[in-house]
């Protein structure tokens, strides 16, 4: 039995030590936010958040969480309230087939509570996810603009 927090929830799961995080992610517990891409690490369609840091899940062993802490897309939307990251998703039409986009929007969650105001080789350094349909420049207004939005929000609960 494995266990570690998922989206904040205690979870354990009964599944053999060395399958992919990826798949007791979608598979046994049910969150198929997190999408399959490649398998080796390369495309960034499986990226979570682990510890708070963006990792490849198809590639992670379950048992490597295990005591730990993992976040999917899931995770940002609050009571139905959308994270500033997913809101610059749509207020800079970033999806087009929108697979990718899950991984891509974690991977920028992270940077973003790194590097609340990145620059543009910090975002190139960082999202090395791949999209298909090439969203790339709306990828990087967005991120900015999540970044603003994040700025917004902290002046508000700060007042």
């Amino acid at each position: 039995m494995i266990q570690f927090r998922l989206n904040d929830a205690n979870v354990a799961v009964d599944v053999p030590d060395d399958m992919p995080l990826l798949w007791v992610i979608r598979d046994k517990l049910k969150l198929t936010g997190t999408k399959f891409g490649c398998g080796i690490a390369q495309c960034g369609a499986c990226t979570v958040k682990l510890d708070g840091k963006a990792v490849r899940s198809c590639v992670i062993p379950v048992a490597a969480v295990s005591g730990r802490a993992v976040h999917t897309v899931e995770s940002l939307a609050i009571d139905s309230t959308l994270a500033p990251v997913q809101q610059a998703w749509i207020d800079e039409q970033v999806s087009q087939c929108g697979y990718c986009q899950p991984g891509i929007l974690m991977a920028v969650d992270a940077l973003l509570n790194e590097i609340p105001e990145p620059d543009d080789a910090a975002i190139d350094n960082a999202i090395t996810n791949i999209c298909r349909c090439g969203t790339y420049p709306r990828v990087r207004r967005a991120i900015h603009r999540a970044a603003e939005l994040r700025r917004g929000a902290a002046k508000l609960t700060s007042t």
